[in-house]
């Protein structure tokens, strides 16, 4: 049976600032973000399956990437927690903010870099995360491709 990719789309807002960085994403601001996340994988071909026919079923790729990242990231603020917006952190957290500190700058390319390894460990036996797509504005995005990353 041939392989086959599936995508599905999500959305979610999320906060952050460069720290260090020269231009005006040092400050604390938002996107509308995008991610597209693609998987591929063989048909199930056991007509006795209740998932016959499906590489996986969209409510379980939804199930994942929702837990492990959409709800975890949206309309949260995320710092890289090895600079001083630490303390920024902090003071935000200590005022009922959901405040998310990263061991990385969070760049659009360091988050889906995060967001393919906490994928990729939760996808079932048979399914490979294929591709991811992260679009932070209506014209920039950054993408993960599994072949580059063998």
């Amino acid at each position: 049976m041939p392989k086959i990719r599936i995508t599905k789309q999500f959305t979610f807002e999320t906060g952050h600032a460069l720290y260090g960085y020269d231009g005006k994403c040092r400050n604390v601001h938002g996107h509308s973000y995008k991610l597209g996340v693609t998987v591929i994988g063989t048909p199930i071909d056991d007509i006795n399956n209740v998932k016959y026919g499906m590489v996986i079923d969209f409510g379980d790729l939804k199930k994942i990437v929702k837990e492990d990242i959409v709800d975890v990231f949206d309309h949260a603020t995320v710092f890289n927690k090895n600079t001083p917006h630490v303390e920024l952190a902090k003071e935000l957290k200590d005022r009922g903010h959901h405040v998310i500190l990263v061991d990385y700058q969070p760049t659009s390319e360091n988050m889906v870099i995060d967001f393919a390894a906490k994928i990729k460990s939760r996808l079932p036996e048979g399914i490979e995360l294929y591709s991811l797509r992260l679009q932070e504005t209506e014209s920039s995005y950054a993408e993960w491709h599994q072949s580059d990353n063998l």
